[in-house]
């Protein structure tokens, strides 16, 4: 490689971390404002190159999140860097390096533990295609049955067999995750998961006969929910949305140049 060839590279790998770190933190605060988050457990983990995750420091609430107290670590639970010296949480650890390695395709990994998400992890039907949220998922989604707090290495390959090609997987009596192809895909997943959850648990109270959709209208609003994520208009858009929630500068309108996103960094995000 040229000189100036691997000098672009160097430049495009800090912007694509910077813009990971971004997004991420992001996230975290995110689950907190949405009342998503457990405490200082559960986790959110963003794929770095070279085999690498950042992911929360143990003992931080989700709404103390920032760029720059994630903690790198690498596939094999070593950690690079961790600015807080607070370490991570060892179930953190074996959930979110089982899929990083086994799915490539998979930029940003999400566990909850939201009151909602955990109730429908605890029914024998699980999730139900009751509702337009819900249909989203309809043969997208995989489950994996409760073996305990995961401290266990051995789990992994369980886990990723039953997350199988799927984004989005219950934790039976435990609670929800999602992938994404990116941070904002992710997160976007999940507090749609969780809407599901909510409303399916709404409507199981009423105590009146449930309403389910056929599993040809189901396969039809997972197809057009799949094709309108994959548009210019789908994630993107409504990330950027979400990231003005914070105060971070992100117009609707698309930003051209990697320069520009990591200057929507906003000061209340350090």
């Amino acid at each position: 490689m040229k000189a100036n060839e691997h000098e672009h590279s160097s430049r495009q790998g800090a912007s694509d971390e910077s813009i990971a770190r971004r997004d991420l933190a992001a996230a975290y605060r995110l689950m907190a404002l949405d009342g998503m988050d457990d405490g200082i457990s559960t986790h959110i983990s963003a794929r770095l190159t070279g085999e690498r995750f950042l992911i929360n420091a143990l003992g931080l609430r989700f709404e103390e999140v920032r760029p720059d107290n994630l903690v790198t670590v690498d596939a094999s639970g070593d950690i690079l860097d961790d600015p807080t010296g607070l370490g991570i949480n060892p179930a953190g650890f074996t959930i979110h390096s089982a899929v990083h390695a086994a799915r490539p395709d998979v930029e940003c990994v999400l566990h909850a533990h939201t009151v909602a998400g955990v109730a429908v992890s605890c029914l024998d039907e699980g999730l139900l295609p009751l509702n337009q949220w819900a249909m989203q998922f309809h043969h997208r989604i995989g489950y994996h049955p409760y073996e305990g707090i995961a401290l266990e290495l051995a789990e992994r390959d369980r886990l990723v067999a039953h997350l199988g090609s799927h984004m989005t997987l219950v934790l039976q009596q435990h609670g929800m995750l999602t992938c994404g192809t990116s941070v904002g895909d992710a997160f976007l997943r999940m507090r749609d998961l969780e809407r599901s959850c909510q409303a399916q648990l709404a409507a199981q109270a009423t105590g009146q006969i449930l309403t389910r959709a056929t599993p040809a209208l189901c396969e039809h609003v997972a197809r057009q929910y799949d094709r309108w994520n994959a548009s210019a208009q789908g994630i993107d858009l409504a990330w950027r949305a979400e990231l003005r929630r914070l105060g971070i500068t992100a117009p609707a309108a698309q930003m051209t140049s990697s320069s520009a996103l990591l200057e929507t960094t906003c000061a209340s995000q350090h």
